[in-house]
């Protein structure tokens, strides 16, 4: 799985909401010079209005914004485009705080100060799989549960699930390898980053968003489901079983 290429990072539209200038002058500058299109604003009422008038692929988000809680603009970011890449930028280093921001929707999180190599190489993990040819996915077929991974569509008997974008890579790496134990540590390198540096709480709490929507999609169907089972391995890691 290769990473983005320059070309490839120039199509990609990043917008940074950070109310401190010398921190958003500094991420917007540095994401434009490793080839990124950054956009750079300072309160969540703006980003709202930035991301629902032009297309982004990504925000990086503060959460002491001076007029909207940052957890309020992940949530409305998250219910209205489902596939944004959403990292939270935070001093906030409680656990509580970490899953609150997971919870409301972010894809991950970094921990202010943070150096701009983590930063990069988590948005290379992130992003890599959208410049991906579709021919080099195939869909996976496990019980009813269909997961076309070119088109990063996961049905049920014909009826899509939404899955945010890391419930979906978290599917899709267990799918890979139906009834295989599956380390922690392995999920974490291949669906957030192999350079990861923060707890694993965060797979913990999408792991518990996937089960949530596999099992309220089984029951809105009206009808039978098979279902794969997704099994904890308790000092391990995970096995999705058919």
């Amino acid at each position: 799985m290769g990473t983005p290429t320059t070309s490839d990072r120039s199509r990609l539209r990043l917008l940074v909401v950070e109310d401190d200038e010398v921190i958003g002058h500094h991420l917007e500058s540095g994401l434009r010079g490793n080839g990124y299109a950054a956009t750079w604003i300072r309160t969540g009422a703006a980003a709202l209005t930035e991301a629902a008038s032009a297309r982004y692929d990504a925000v990086l988000l503060d959460l002491g914004l001076p007029d909207i809680d940052g957890l309020d603009v992940v949530r409305d970011l998250r219910s209205r485009f489902s596939d944004l890449l959403v990292v939270i930028l935070t001093a906030r280093t409680d656990d509580i705080d970490i899953i609150a921001g997971l919870e409301a929707g972010a894809d991950d999180y970094l921990v202010k100060p943070f150096s701009s190599t983590v930063l990069l190489a988590r948005l290379r993990a992130h992003l890599r799989r959208r410049v991906l040819p579709v021919t080099e996915q195939a869909p996976l077929r496990l019980d009813d549960l269909v997961i076309d991974v070119g088109a990063r569509r996961c049905t049920l008997h014909g009826a899509e699930i939404e899955l945010r974008p890391k419930e979906f890579d978290l599917l899709t790496t267990l799918a890979r390898r139906p009834g295989a134990a599956v380390a922690r540590e392995t999920l974490m390198a291949e669906v957030w980053d192999e350079n990861w540096f923060g707890p694993t709480k965060t797979l913990d709490v999408t792991m518990a968003g996937l089960r949530r929507r596999l099992t309220e999609a089984s029951e809105a169907s009206g009808r039978p489901c098979r279902l794969p089972r997704i099994v904890t391995l308790r000092g391990h890691g995970y096995r999705l079983e058919s």
